[in-house]
């Protein structure tokens, strides 16, 4: 789960493993793979990066 905000300022999380695609539109959209769109105050690097962050803290680092 990653930790976003609404435009009005109230936190909620995500299951970031939910999550199909992001869009700067200028607002950043999430869309799930149920199609759901939330837009929240992030930028899109900003999610990617606590994606990435939750993934590996579940997975742990790749190694390859």
């Amino acid at each position: 789960m990653i930790k976003v905000t609404r435009l009005n300022g109230k936190e909620f999380v995500v299951n970031a493993e939910l999550i199909q695609f992001l869009e700067a539109t200028p607002d950043t959209v999430i869309t799930l793979l149920n199609h759901e769109k939330l837009i929240v105050k992030e930028g899109v690097d900003d999610i990617v990066k606590r994606v990435v962050e939750y993934n590996r803290s579940i997975r742990g680092p790749v190694t390859g």
